[in-house]
């Protein structure tokens, strides 16, 4: 198949004439029609550590803003402390580059991550309220920020129970999985926190404001999720119920509200939602574990499009797997075909995006995005010496409906801040 692939790929594929953010955009243009009636883009990215995935990711943004209505980006990272991201870049509150370390994952710690975020904040500067881009977390862990807003919250109206929160102040910084709760006993108390809170929402309100016990319980809420999150299984023996599945539909979930309009937190136009391959895909991962995008495609259909990030050789950043602390280190790839990344390494010369969707299902050249392939995966962490064989299984148009792709990769850029809270 592989004559016929390069002839579809050839036909189909679409020339990025830069990854720069801030060049003309005439070779997104294809997108509009492409997304005409999408409410929600994956944007997906093989590594986390790849400069030109931020960087392709970051135009793509400034497109999705400007010519779709795009007003919010949701972001593989902490739920409680995107907040202050969101703060900063609507109302200029906060050191952007403290505020990004607080995301509590290393691998969004980067120049090219501060560059997108101070581009939210420029164009925030310009615009109405309501146009204003917003940034959101959807994971549910590493919650420190909403701990303090919690425990601030109840010193206030009811100090007698400021006490309940001293249970749940390993939610700061305790890792999905750390150990298992029989009794679910974090959990309770975080919902007896958040229940108390909902039913005082009224006398609270009286005492403060109803945006400030609104805002205290969304805080308690998203603790209810990471005390469901820590205390999960590793046990890749349970696909529905082990921690993989629990944050992948949580990470769903957060999405869905982004779309709803309830509460004011809403958005009518589409949402661009940042991660890793592996959770935008619409299908499952190799152990069973149903992705974040196959929740939002069984909920959106082909309202949902999952792009893909793909690159053909170089270097990216990440952890070795017995390395906790710092950012990621330089590993290096040449190109394979073994994997499909090598089949488009040599179909199309350079970097372009295809959108999978414009295949005709019944045309022979068109067979090999419904046959099993294999694309490389790295997460944040990798084997010291194996990494290099990190595949996953895939078919193309049933795990995303466009791929983009980067001929050469180079490592992110750290940025350098000795407060951080790194995963």
């Amino acid at each position: 198949m592989s004559n016929a692939m390069d002839g579809w790929l050839a036909a189909h594929a679409r020339t990025l004439d830069t990854l720069d953010p801030g060049a003309p955009y005439e070779d997104l243009e294809p997108l509009r029609g492409v997304l005409q009636d999408v409410r929600i883009v994956g944007l997906g990215e093989s590594t986390h550590g790849t400069r030109e995935f931020f960087r392709l990711k970051h135009r793509v943004l400034e497109f999705l803003v400007r010519e779709t209505g795009c007003t919010v980006l949701a972001m593989e990272a902490s739920e409680s402390a995107a907040h202050a991201v969101d703060a900063y870049v609507c109302h200029g509150v906060g050191d952007p580059v403290r505020l990004i370390a607080r995301l509590g994952f290393w691998t969004w710690r980067t120049e090219e991550m501060l560059d997108i975020v101070e581009w939210m904040r420029a164009h925030n500067r310009g615009v109405p309220a309501d146009r204003r881009v917003r940034f959101v977390g959807i994971d549910p862990q590493l919650a420190a920020d909403s701990v303090a807003a919690v425990g601030s919250y109840l010193g206030q109206v009811a100090p007698e129970r400021a006490a309940d929160l001293a249970e749940l102040e390993i939610l700061a910084r305790a890792r999905p999985g750390s150990g298992p709760d029989p009794e679910q006993r974090l959990l309770h108390r975080a919902r007896a926190v958040a229940q108390f809170l909902d039913d005082h929402r009224a006398k609270f309100a009286d005492l403060t404001s109803p945006e400030a016990v609104a805002e205290a319980v969304r805080h308690a809420r998203i603790l209810c999720r990471a005390a469901d999150l820590v205390t999960r299984s590793l046990d890749p023996g349970s696909p529905q119920d082990n921690v993989f599945a629990v944050r992948d539909r949580y990470m769903a979930e957060a999405v869905v509200r982004l779309t709803e309009s309830g509460g004011g937190r809403g958005t009518d136009g589409p949402v661009a939602l940042w991660a890793h391959n592996g959770h935008i895909a619409k299908g499952v991962y190799g152990n069973g574990v149903p992705a974040l995008g196959s929740h939002l495609r069984a909920r959106f259909g082909d309202r949902y499009y999952a792009l893909g990030l793909l690159f053909g050789k170089g270097s990216f950043r990440a952890r070795s797997a017995d390395r906790t602390q710092g950012p990621g280190v330089p590993h290096r790839i040449g190109t394979s075909l073994r994997c499909l990344e090598g089949r488009l390494a040599t179909a199309v010369p350079g970097d372009y995006y295809v959108d999978l969707r414009a295949a005709d299902p019944s045309a022979v050249d068109a067979r090999w995005l419904r046959e099993p392939s294999a694309q490389r995966s790295f997460g944040a962490a990798v084997p010291r010496l194996t990494y290099r064989f990190h595949i996953a299984p895939l078919t193309p148009a049933e795990d995303y409906d466009g791929l983009a792709f980067v001929s050469r990769s180079s490592c992110s850029r750290p940025l350098a801040d000795p407060d951080a809270q790194e995963r």
